[in-house]
């Protein structure tokens, strides 16, 4: 855990080693492939901490991916692939992950490495990087249920779940969030189809083509390195009512460049207004920026190892590490002096 908050250019078995004293990594790759301890119940305390010092009852839950980029074919799951990290297809492993977000921080709660069917086909491939008989394919939306389903049952208190169009196309993840209540606003295709209160049929951009100028309102959608992120934003009902609750298309346009927009589906309490759409639809930036700074500071991407077991264990460590730096900084905040308000202003 030194080592993993450490200035050390990589975080590997090679240079953990080194600053702990020790010469040779065998003790830091031991740890990780086949020390006794379990690597699942150290991640629920990386989610417990984190909801000790993050948690608020309108806290967001946050699914995305991340690729880590590879050589040679023999670690689990590696294959070329879309990496969204490189932008392109790569000789990569891919993670799917869950972030939680508050107005106190962010961090890292799951992780699930995604294998893709060129492995679970292959058994004796899979054997040899220590993937078990029982690990099956699985979707990386399938994945996404998994981590928001152990979180509620763990008792996370959050009131929105926010994800990318990856996650936003998959209708069954769609339909088992709203079959197990709960908000969420899911980025989609400009293509996607939605369906309307009447019960017609429509692509996404042309409903939103059909809404007057006035339904547009510049917000933010929350700070970015660049200062606030102001958007025109626009919603419109789509499907019937449920008792309580409300189904919406949701329409990011850019300022500059107007041509762009993206479209979110969303499902919430009736009385959400767009201005809570906004916000939780910002808020998905906050898993990126657990990206950059868990690659960045507690070597998210420097696992060098190829067996299962010691990429969940290396992944569960620099998010346990990331988690610890996120409650520094909440304690901080929380323990700052209130700035003085300016007499001439109420």
């Amino acid at each position: 855990m030194s080592g993993l908050v450490a200035r050390l250019e990589r975080k590997n078995g090679w240079s953990l080693a080194e600053l702990a004293g020790e010469s040779h990594p065998a003790g830091m790759q031991r740890l990780l492939r086949l020390a006794d301890w379990d690597v699942d119940a150290v991640r629920d305390d990386v989610r417990d901490l984190a909801v000790e010092h993050l948690g608020e009852p309108g806290g967001v839950l946050i699914v995305d991916e991340t690729g880590f980029l590879k050589k040679g074919i023999r670690s689990a799951g590696v294959q070329r692939q879309y990496s969204g990290t490189a932008g392109r297809v790569e000789n990569c492993q891919v993670g799917v992950f869950a972030a939680y977000a508050s107005s106190k921080g962010h961090a890292l709660i799951d992780r699930r490495l995604y294998l893709p069917r060129s492995w679970t086909d292959d058994r004796d491939r899979c054997r040899a990087a220590g993937i078990g008989d029982e690990v099956e394919f699985a979707t990386k939306p399938r994945m996404a249920i998994e981590m928001v389903a152990h979180a509620k049952a763990a008792g996370v208190p959050f009131a929105w779940v926010t994800a990318d169009e990856a996650y936003g196309q998959a209708n069954y993840l769609r339909v088992w969030l709203e079959e197990h209540d709960i908000a969420h606003v899911l980025a989609i295709k400009t293509s996607d189809e939605v369906t309307g209160i009447d019960l017609s049929i429509s692509r996404a951009d042309a409903t939103i083509t059909a809404l007057p100028a006035r339904a547009w309102r510049r917000l933010s959608a929350g700070a970015g390195a660049h200062g606030l992120r102001d958007y025109h934003w626009a919603m419109v009902p789509i499907r019937p009512w449920r008792p309580g609750r409300g189904h919406w298309l949701l329409a990011r346009r850019s300022i500059t460049r107007p041509e762009q927009i993206a479209y979110y589906v969303c499902f919430g309490p009736r009385r959400t207004r767009l201005h809570h759409l906004v916000a939780v639809a910002g808020m998905r930036w906050r898993i990126e920026e657990c990206f950059q700074q868990a690659k960045n500071e507690t070597g998210l991407d420097h696992c060098q190892a190829r067996n299962l077991r010691a990429w969940y264990a290396h992944i569960t460590l620099s998010m346990l590490a990331l988690a610890w730096l996120a409650t520094i900084r909440a304690e901080e905040v929380k323990g700052a002096p209130r700035q003085q308000k300016n007499s001439s202003y109420p």
